[in-house]
């Protein structure tokens, strides 16, 4: 009978002990899983980034500081700029899934912690019961057999207790640990991620670097006169040639969405302003050059007070039909509205859309910049509608007020 009871009290503790455990697990919050894996993967990113770096470095050794090739170096520290945004971008991910592994560990050390002490409790029951029932000395008992054949059935007793009472403690210990392994993840994760958060800083200040060299050379290009007519010849070329390809774009797009038996037709008008501010530093149309290396018949609308962080917003919902970089525009992104209907967005320093994707108005399409033929961070911005350039400060249904309105004119607009 005792032996029976014995049994019964194990089984109990048991029961009751995986039934806490199992109903800690229904309670727990959700966690997205986030494991190292994830983050060597990002690793693996970098290192290709990094790798990039090196042969944009080497081909600018190869240009020097000869001012005929500065146009092909300012095109090499974009490409250089837009890199070690690309790592910094890479570094900020890292940082955020160290956060959630972090966070993920954490949890699964209170976890097991609060294992450990349920499972401390479990042993603590065991012991106490056994003094209840007179038999914490397993000598006690055996020396109570009055026979040999009662010694035996005591052995087996005794035996099938203390195989209990080491599964307990071993499993205690596995838990101890479990504990101690999980500590030294935790710690090793916290060190990584300060190490990421210090190289962050670095790539920042790298960064400023590049955009100020990118400026420097912006203004070698003004110095040098005897080239400068060159070069903007080149960039108009240039730009007039990427006009043509955005019409035949166009027109192709809407050509498979007539197929499709979807509306081709242009909507004019409907415009948000693509950024926040409204402080306009060049209009469309005949300007002085800006810098020496501006454009005298500007073909857009700049916006200035702009740094290299601010997000840059499809004016109007269509499909992305150009999203590339080029001499002229740096990087830059085109937006299809409909027959003969686009906006352009130029000098981004990143882009966040590629080509195909449909953007609603008011979606982040990039980031603002330099990029390009560009004398200061700000946003290039084109309107084309019927197949021609429109001036969004004065082309709208009523000819007294454009499309964007409340705007402050730069006293050299």
């Amino acid at each position: 009978m005792r032996r029976a009871r014995y049994k019964r009290l194990c089984r109990g503790l048991l029961c009751l002990c995986l039934a806490v455990l199992c109903l800690a697990a229904d309670f727990s919050p959700a966690i997205a899983v986030v494991t190292q894996a994830d983050i060597d993967a990002l690793k693996g990113d970098a290192a290709d980034l990094k790798d990039q770096r090196k042969e944009l470095e080497a081909q600018l050794k190869t240009l020097a500081n000869d001012k005929s090739t500065a146009i092909e170096r300012k095109n090499i520290l974009d490409q250089q700029i837009a890199n070690t945004s690309s790592q910094i971008s890479n570094v900020e991910e890292q940082i955020a899934q160290y956060d959630r592994l972090i966070a993920q560990k954490e949890g699964e050390l209170r976890q097991a912690e609060a294992e450990e002490a349920e499972q401390y409790a479990l042993f603590c029951r065991r012991v106490r019961a056994m003094e209840e029932q007179g038999t914490i000395s397993y000598w006690s008992v055996l020396f109570k057999a009055d026979s040999f054949t009662d010694l035996l059935s005591r052995m087996d007793f005794i035996n099938e207790i203390m195989e209990a009472d080491q599964r307990v403690i071993d499993d205690l210990k596995a838990m101890q640990v479990r504990i101690e392994e999980a500590r030294i993840s935790l710690e090793g994760s916290r060190a990584e991620s300060e190490a990421a958060k210090a190289e962050l800083v670095e790539k920042k200040k790298e960064l400023d670097t590049q955009r100020a060299e990118a400026n420097k050379v912006i203004q070698q290009i003004a110095s040098a006169e005897s080239e400068t007519e060159a070069t903007l010849d080149e960039m108009e070329a240039e730009q007039e040639a990427i006009q043509k390809e955005i019409e035949r774009l166009n027109r192709e797009l809407q050509a498979q969405l007539a197929a499709q038996g979807m509306s081709g037709q242009s909507n004019p008008g409907g415009y948000i302003w693509p950024v926040n501010s409204r402080y306009i530093t060049s209009t469309v149309g005949g300007r002085a050059s800006p810098g020496g290396i501006g454009s005298t018949n500007h073909q857009g609308t700049d916006i200035g007070r702009v740094g290299y962080t601010s997000s840059i917003y499809a004016a109007k919902a269509g499909t992305v039909i150009v999203s590339q970089r080029s001499s002229s525009y740096g990087e830059y992104v085109v937006i299809s509205h409909g027959s003969g209907n686009t906006t352009l967005y130029a000098h981004m320093s990143s882009r966040k859309v590629s080509v195909g994707q449909y953007v609603n108005q008011g979606d982040v399409i990039g980031i603002t910049g330099s990029t390009g033929n560009s004398t200061g961070p700000h946003l290039h911005f084109e309107v084309v509608e019927n197949g021609r350039r429109v001036n969004p400060l004065s082309h709208g249904a009523d000819p007294k007020m454009g499309y964007l309105t409340g705007y402050t004119l730069s006293s050299s607009a």
